[in-house]
Order: structure tokens, then sequence, then C-alpha cells
């Protein structure tokens, strides 16, 4: 698996490089968001570590450029903490966001969690097993799109990945923390903050009116249900 890891500071860069090829990764390394993006164009990347406050093209400014044509996982790592900047993050498509100062381990067990994902929804499926349709939408998991009405809709992998869930389990309702230890695969973090961005997206995909919506329906004190209620 190649991870690439874009941040200025080179202390940063190669510990993380040092720890992750530790663990059987192989690691491209850049110090701006430009050199980010020409890795990106010419390598086979399947996970991104990026920092923020990066020069020449900083890191929210790379990650609208990746999600315009991918949905490769992507974990920003910044010593920016303000809550804003972390939403804003999310909301763009990154998939997680760590602090620093950070644990190495964590960082490594996030990387490995984001790509057993990334694998998991990227395998080959049975024929039979590749399309699910519920009302207007589908989803199509050998080619991991989804569509509304017979026209792809434009998500970032964490939605894909919501929307394809609630595929599976419609009519049922989750909790934000279990919809989290679903697709984010994680039991030792939870951020309420992270759900109900990705919610809002996906709304603003598949709805015809967002504050309306069809099928992405809110349980109130509860979470969340796919319910179709038709035109």
């Amino acid at each position: 698996m190649n991870i690439l890891v874009a941040d200025d500071e080179n202390d940063i860069r190669n510990l993380v490089k040092l720890s992750l090829e530790e663990n059987g990764y192989t690691v491209l390394t850049a110090k701006n968001g430009k050199e980010a993006w020409e890795i990106l164009q010419t390598r086979e990347v399947h996970l991104a570590i990026l920092d923020v406050m990066m020069p020449v093209m900083d890191g929210f400014s790379l990650l609208r450029k990746i999600r315009e044509h991918s949905t490769l996982p992507v974990i920003f790592l910044t010593a920016r903490g303000d809550e804003f900047d972390k939403v804003l993050g999310l909301g763009l498509g990154a998939d997680d966001y760590l602090v620093k100062p950070f644990s190495i381990a964590e960082l490594t067990a996030r990387v490995g969690a984001q790509l057993r994902r990334s694998n998991e929804y990227l395998s080959p499926k049975s024929k039979s097993d590749a399309l699910i349709t519920y009302g207007n939408l589908s989803v199509d998991k050998e080619k991991c799109c989804a569509y509304k009405d017979g026209n792809l809709l434009e998500l970032g992998a964490k939605e894909y990945k919501l929307l394809l869930y609630f595929m599976e389990h419609p009519e049922r309702v989750f909790t934000k923390r279990q919809l989290y230890q679903a697709v984010w695969d994680e039991d030792f973090y939870f951020d309420d903050n992270t759900i109900m961005v990705h919610i809002s997206r996906i709304r603003n995909r598949i709805e015809d009116d967002p504050q309306k919506p069809k099928y992405l329906k809110t349980v109130r004190g509860i979470g969340y249900k796919l319910h179709y209620t038709g035109e």
C-alpha cells in the first residue's frame, strides 16, 4: 500500500514515514500541496495524510482538487485544532482529522482502519450483489459509485460508504455512534460533528430539498434512517 504524507515540517514527515514503513507501507512524501498533487498525478496512492498549513498549496485546496476526481481516503494532520477548521476539513471530504501533537500509534491505527474500509468497499463483488436500488437511488458496489435517477452523484469516500450502509439497511434506524463505528471502523473514538457534516453533504446530493428530506430522515433523539416517502 502506498501512503502519501504531505507536511512542510521535516521532522513530522520523517517520523510518520519511518513509523508507517515499519508497519509495511510504502511512503511517498511531499513538503507542500503542489508537490503532493504532482505525486498523485504520477503514482498510485491508496491513502493521503495532509497537513493543512503548507506553502504553495494548503491542505484544504489540495483536498478540493483531489475530491474533483477521487474518493481516495484522506487524513488531515494539523496544528489547527479549532472546531471550525475540523468541520471545514470534513465538509470538504476528509475522512479523518488528527491534531498535533499526536500519537503516532493512533495515527497508524487510523491509517489501518481507513485502508481496511477502503479495501472492503473496493473488493470485487458478485454481479448479483453489485447493484442496490432504493427509490430513485442506486449504488454500484463494483464501481463504488452512487446514482440518483441514473445521474452520478459526487460523493466523498465516507459519504459513499455511509450511503451504501444505509442502502444495505433500508428502514433501519442507526445512532450516530453506530454509523461512526460501522463506517470509520473505530470503537475508541467518536465525533458527533463528523456524522452530522457527512449526513448534511449526502442530503445535499440526494434530496430535492435537503430541508425536507424524502430519503435520509432524522429520528429525533436517536439518529438517522433511510426511508423513502416518495414524490
